[in-house]
């Protein structure tokens, strides 16, 4: 159903200190997906190898963004590669959200948005301004942790996923296939 359609497209966050919340987003995008409509997918501060990108490059109806440079964590970033991530991600943001009103897509993925916006890659006010001028139509999720107070005024649907235990916590690596 794209524009003009009589379905409101919302907006989901996905957030909290726990598991699953890029897991979550991705099974909204299979669910839309197995009902025909079209998901573009933005992830923000991941490398292409993770599970789910390679998954869905065989699904129909969804598109994965290729994240094509990787900065490494946050923490460890130079103030040069954190200049040189916050022109590459505000790029990769608006480069989705051009594509997905272009091309009429249902739905639009923003994955680890907040950590993006939280980090100073994202200009929050870039994201509420994308978000308070979307297509009527288009749903948008935005993943990650530490939403601020105003993205969460603007958003439908908030689910917190609360971290109750962790193998991290004692010293488990992250297993492919599972964390990513």
């Amino acid at each position: 159903m794209a524009e003009g359609s009589k379905e409101l497209g919302l907006i989901h966050i996905y957030c909290g200190d726990g598991k699953g919340k890029t897991t979550a987003s991705m099974g909204l995008a299979l669910r839309a997906a197995g009902r025909e409509k079209k998901v573009l997918i933005a992830r923000f501060l991941k490398s292409q190898d993770s599970g789910e990108v390679k998954a869905l490059s065989y699904v129909p109806n969804i598109t994965v963004l290729p994240c094509e440079k990787f900065f490494g964590f946050t923490f460890s970033m130079s103030e040069e590669t954190k200049k040189e991530a916050q022109v590459y991600y505000t790029a990769l943001l608006e480069n989705a959200w051009k594509k997905a009103k272009k091309e009429k897509y249902h739905m639009l993925i923003l994955d680890e948005m907040m950590a993006a916006c939280t980090s100073g890659l994202v200009s929050r006010d870039k994201v509420e301004e994308l978000i308070k001028q979307k297509p009527e139509y288009l749903e948008v999720v935005l993943t990650g942790r530490a939403p601020w107070p105003e993205i969460l005024q603007l958003a439908d649907y908030v689910s917190e996923i609360q971290m109750v235990k962790h193998p991290f916590t004692r010293g488990v690596k992250a297993r492919n296939g599972i964390e990513y």
